[in-house]
């Protein structure tokens, strides 16, 4: 089924424009990428939730793709921020956040409850890691300009373990080229700054209906599982693991992946 696809851009303050796009009718839902990934990341997961009958909103992080890199700040926090003013706009909405925007989602969620009618949380950072300081030093200084482009380039495919989609090495071209505009690389190395102290305190507060979706050979988390459980326990969730798929299994397993988001999203727009 073909669905009319709309661009807008939000604008913030003075700083900057974010940008997104619109399609379908129905339920409200929002998709929100990861540090150094383009809405884009949400290609196969966003006709499959039209074609089940939902509105969805695909949008670039700030410093990202199509959303200006003129801000003077990046991280969970703002990402929060930009999440809160999408949803006042369009109005509520089932929140799909991937890694550093799942910590995001979470502090909309707590902060504007009244915003936020579900969550489902992808390879989520939402609380902070227990990190080796010089291992915190080296990415820091990888990811800092004037090689951010290239370093992140060679880390990108790792984020990937398990199966790669078909088209990977096209989106890889696109995400790197985002980047290499004048004035992404300094947005994205201090996008790669942030932290989740705010994510995690912000979990007791969080009472919306919550989705957590981790690939089983995620390399982010020492044990993918313990660390899906323990969010889905803390959130009085469910947690759903994906064989064959790393950072981002949404586009790495996205039949598996959209099948248990739809199942979810049924549950919650049927509670409403």
């Amino acid at each position: 089924m073909t669905h009319q696809l709309i661009t807008r851009f939000l604008q913030r303050g003075t700083q900057g424009r974010i940008a997104y796009d619109v399609r379908g009718n129905g339920p409200r839902v929002i998709l929100v990428p990861g540090m150094g990934e383009l809405r884009s990341t949400y290609r196969f997961l966003a006709p499959a939730l039209t074609d089940a009958g939902y509105t969805v909103v695909t949008t670039d992080l700030r410093g990202h793709g199509e959303s200006d890199a003129s801000f003077s700040s990046y991280g969970d926090v703002d990402t929060a921020g930009d999440i809160a003013a999408l949803l006042r706009e369009l109005g509520p909405a089932i929140v799909v956040g991937s890694s550093m925007a799942a910590g995001a989602a979470v502090i909309v969620a707590a902060e504007h409850p009244e915003l936020v009618n579900g969550l489902v949380l992808i390879g989520p950072f939402v609380r902070q890691p227990v990190a080796n300081p010089l291992q915190t030093l080296l990415f820091r200084l990888l990811m800092a300009r004037p090689w951010a482009a290239a370093a992140w380039k060679a880390y990108m495919p790792t984020l990937y373990a398990g199966a790669k989609p078909s088209d990977f090495a096209e989106y890889q071209r696109t995400a790197i080229a985002s980047i290499k505009r004048p004035g992404y690389a300094r947005a994205f190395s201090l996008t790669t700054r942030t932290d989740h102290v705010r994510a995690g305190k912000s979990l007791a507060a969080v009472s919306t209906p919550t989705l957590v979706v981790m690939g089983e050979k995620d390399p982010d988390f020492k044990n993918p599982r313990v660390e899906a459980e323990w969010i889905a326990h803390t959130l009085k969730g469910t947690s759903v693991m994906v064989p064959e798929a790393g950072h981002y299994p949404h586009s790495q397993q996205p039949d598996l992946v959209s099948a248990s988001i739809l199942d979810f999203l049924r549950t919650v727009t049927t509670r409403a």
